[in-house]
């Protein structure tokens, strides 16, 4: 049987691990940032009529341009924004995997401020866009001067923000984002990729950077409904941007690459939008106490507006990681020292963890 070596792949895949945590079977898995919280029996019913009403012409190809489901999506993010504004794919990965394939690609850069998402560098590989990451400023915060310098320094081709910033849970104002719309247009023309995969969880829901979209044509918001919709195994994630995005998307996507399964399943969670989005006080609640409690027990807690919490103070996190793991309790080491990040669960899961991380400390 051949190995990776007896291949003839890519040099610079070499040696290269595919990403992904740990998948394994525990009573509390809060390692992921997944919504704990499964959707409302009412939705799941309306879900499996819709994907039965699509199994009736599964022989034919689906809409290609998912017309309904970009409708949907407009409507829920408001802002007027229309069909021609909005393009969707099978997760925000392969939203953000579009990106990099219609505006970076070998010769040219891309730029964010670490740490943050380890999927921009490793799209950026399979991509041959070249990486840069340029360091946070103290407790992982973002100043307008210190992105419009990283930028006008690197003069990148696509800038990426993580608002809030996954792995630390850090939030982005909108002035960091304007200083960085602006320092992108001076520097190369490039496009700023804001990522509000958590934006449903911030503390203040006004902050979002669909407010700065109109007249800026380089702005791309990428979201997803795996978290706040409670949707990560159906894999939709979705972008607002200028109508000539899309079209530039569209150049590189792959001929139907929404099934009618996804489009099915994603209107219908759409449509109940209110009930699916019930849960996310209840998750921000738990998010809070989290912070609260960690505190109480003298850990270091990072401020976050999503629905996980990075916190440190750790002689030997990879200690306390396996002595949660051994009663049952799964969350994340994220690599940074010190460090460990727990998801918000449902009040049981919490209560499980917080339990848990007192009888090891």
């Amino acid at each position: 049987m051949a190995t990776l070596d007896d291949l003839p792949i890519r040099d610079d895949l070499k040696g290269q691990k595919p990403y992904g945590a740990p998948q394994l079977e525990v009573p509390v898995s809060l390692n992921v940032n997944e919504n704990t919280h499964r959707i409302p029996e009412t939705v799941a019913v309306d879900i499996i009529s819709r994907l039965a009403a699509a199994v009736l012409n599964v022989n034919r190809y689906p809409d290609r341009e998912f017309h309904a489901l970009r409708a949907a999506l407009a409507n829920y993010l408001g802002f007027d924004l229309a069909v021609a504004n909005i393009w969707a794919a099978n997760g925000s990965n392969e939203v953000l995997q579009h990106i990099f394939q219609a505006f970076g690609g070998p010769g040219r850069k891309a730029l964010s401020f670490t740490p943050t998402y380890s999927m921009y560098s490793l799209i950026a590989q399979g991509t041959g866009t070249e990486w840069v990451g340029v360091p946070r400023a103290d407790r992982f915060e973002l100043t307008a001067d210190l992105v419009r310098e990283g930028i006008l320094e690197n003069k990148p081709d696509i800038v990426l923000l993580c608002s809030p910033n996954n792995p630390t849970g850090t939030p982005v104002s909108l002035t960091v984002i304007e200083a960085a719309y602006q320092a992108v247009s001076e520097s190369t023309g490039g496009i700023l990729v804001v990522d509000e995969a958590y934006a449903e969880f911030a503390s203040d829901p006004t902050g979002s950077a669909l407010e700065l979209l109109a007249g800026r044509e380089r702005l791309l918001i990428s979201r997803t409904m795996s978290k706040a919709f409670a949707f990560a195994g159906a894999r939709v994630g979705y972008l607002a941007a200028d109508p000539a995005v899309v079209d530039a998307l569209r150049l590189v996507r792959l001929p139907y690459h929404l099934s009618a399964f996804t489009q099915a399943a994603a209107e219908a969670a759409l449509a109940h939008s209110s009930e699916m989005l019930a849960m996310v006080d209840d998750i921000k609640s738990q998010r809070d106490r989290i912070v609260f409690e960690l505190k109480r027990l003298g850990l270091d807690v990072y401020r976050t507006d999503s629905n996980f919490v990075l916190f440190g103070g750790l002689a030997d996190a990879a200690q306390v990681w396996q002595a949660l793991l051994d009663r049952g309790v799964l969350i994340r080491n994220v690599g940074i020292d010190g460090t460990l990040r727990v998801s918000a669960g449902t009040e049981a899961e919490t209560t499980a963890f917080l339990k848990a991380i007192a009888e090891v400390l």
